[in-house]
């Protein structure tokens, strides 16, 4: 064999080599991978996804988006065979579902300067399992144009909204679609009580345009101008007006400061880079990218507001007045209850339910205009009303754990089919509610027409 040849198999197997060597190299350099579960959209995941890679080009990060109930369910469902290793959420009385499952790992970050507690309420889990990352309030947003277009004041509490020159002109969304919009609900029934609280929620969506898809819908729907105020997590309200978009934000007096949350599932596949990006999330760093006009959510590291955007509020100065102390344990024990509760009085039947509000509204309006003191009048709106909101069940009894067990699934429409025990109760509810709505608008109707 000649020299030429031997120097050639030399070379070719020197570059075989180093190929070789290259490619286990690359393998090495991507083999780390992270799996979130995350109800949050992309605007926001992209944003921290991009910023995490960068400081670690070994992980590869993939996003699962779900809501947060469905973000659950799926856990708990692939729990046999987890492959996620991180769940990111709002909503914290998701994360205690988890945790009562075993699904959560303990996992403490040892990043310093985050808040331990605001207004007593602890930022992370106290046994270990999930952080606080952020902080959210509840209330809601309108556009300004819209509002100068319709000559609607601008609302400073919850009960404003069930005024009559709001309807037609309000969004929201559903809890059972929407984890923030779950604790909205809940903020508003600890705030005011079961009875009075469920009074102002169903005053309120009479009023309702619509009832969105997705919590995401309602701001969509402020700064497009297809409906004038929507009711929603305060970063939604933040992040449009730091978009440009020609809408305003306020917290009502009854509203509550809560974490939202990030943990580590149990049996994560890929708990080092798990933990990793929760210490990222922590960091001055990952704080900071809070401040994303696309974001614009509350830091629970004190010292990232020294750096905070103009107008941004700082819970931590005592510049967001709240009312409610949120229980979690209360929220997380009637979830499903409280859930199916407003599906059957107002998402499925929101026309009924807003024909009983409108004709209420009418006989008020006529009645006060006619100046006459009308006792028979007064009594059939006042019955009409009662009527409107009159309650399936006491909270006592939506408290209680027997009784919520029986609550395990969620329609995501009207035709979705829920079986067993909850499917009777639910009917139960419903044929009540279409009575109850259909005679409070023939009482407030016959009210109408006496004058």
């Amino acid at each position: 064999m000649s020299n030429m040849v031997h120097k050639t198999l030399r070379h070719l197997g020197t570059g075989v080599a180093l190929a070789a060597m290259l490619a286990t190299a690359t393998a090495h350099a991507a083999e780390d991978k992270l799996v979130i579960v995350t109800s949050f959209p992309s605007d926001l995941t992209d944003v921290f996804k991009n910023a995490f890679m960068k400081e670690n080009p070994s992980v590869s990060v993939e996003v699962v988006n779900k809501s947060t109930s469905s973000g659950v369910k799926y856990l708990i469902e692939t729990a046999q065979n987890n492959q996620s290793d991180i769940f990111w959420a709002s909503a914290p009385d998701a994360f205690e579902v988890l945790k009562e499952n075993s699904l959560l790992a303990k996992y403490e970050s040892t990043v310093g300067g985050v808040a331990k507690e605001l207004n007593g309420y602890p930022i992370n889990d106290p046994d270990g399992y999930y952080s606080g990352f952020a902080l959210s309030g509840y209330g809601f947003m309108w556009n300004e144009r819209y509002m100068d277009a319709f000559d609607l004041p601008e609302p400073g509490e919850w009960e404003d909204l069930a005024k009559p020159v709001y309807h037609g002109h309000v969004g929201l969304s559903a809890p059972s679609r929407s984890g923030t919009t779950h604790l909205t609900i809940e903020t508003i029934l600890q705030g005011e009580g079961w009875e009075k609280g469920w009074e102002t929620i169903r005053d309120i969506s009479g009023n309702a345009k619509t009832i969105t898809e997705r919590s995401f819908g309602v701001p969509d729907g402020v700064n497009s101008g297809s409906f004038g105020i929507g009711i929603v997590i305060d970063f939604f309200g933040f992040s449009s007006m730091a978009s440009g978009f020609p809408v305003d934000f306020s917290y009502p007096s009854v509203t509550a400061l809560v974490p939202a949350n990030i943990g580590v599932v149990a049996n994560a596949p890929n708990s080092e880079p798990a933990q990793k990006f929760i210490d990222f999330l922590m960091s001055e760093t990952g704080q900071g990218l809070l401040f994303d006009p696309k974001i614009m959510r509350l830091p629970v590291n004190e010292a990232a507001y020294a750096n905070a955007p103009e107008g941004l509020p700082n819970p931590f100065n005592g510049s967001i007045k709240t009312e409610v102390k949120f229980d979690t344990a209360v929220s997380q024990g009637r979830y499903n209850v409280v859930n199916s509760l407003f599906d059957v009085m107002v998402t499925y039947r929101l026309e009924d339910l807003r024909a009983a509000t409108v004709a209420i509204q009418e006989a008020e309006a006529v009645l006060a205009e006619s100046g006459e003191n009308n006792a028979e009048a007064t009594k059939l709106i006042e019955e009409a009303k009662a009527l409107l909101h009159k309650l399936p069940i006491d909270e006592a009894k939506a408290n209680d754990p027997e009784f919520a067990a029986i609550f395990k699934s969620k329609r995501k429409k009207q035709t979705d089919k829920v079986e067993g025990r909850q499917a009777e109760i639910e009917q139960e509810w419903d044929n009540q509610i279409v009575q109850n709505y259909q005679k409070a608008a023939e009482l407030a109707n016959t009210a109408r027409f006496m004058f």
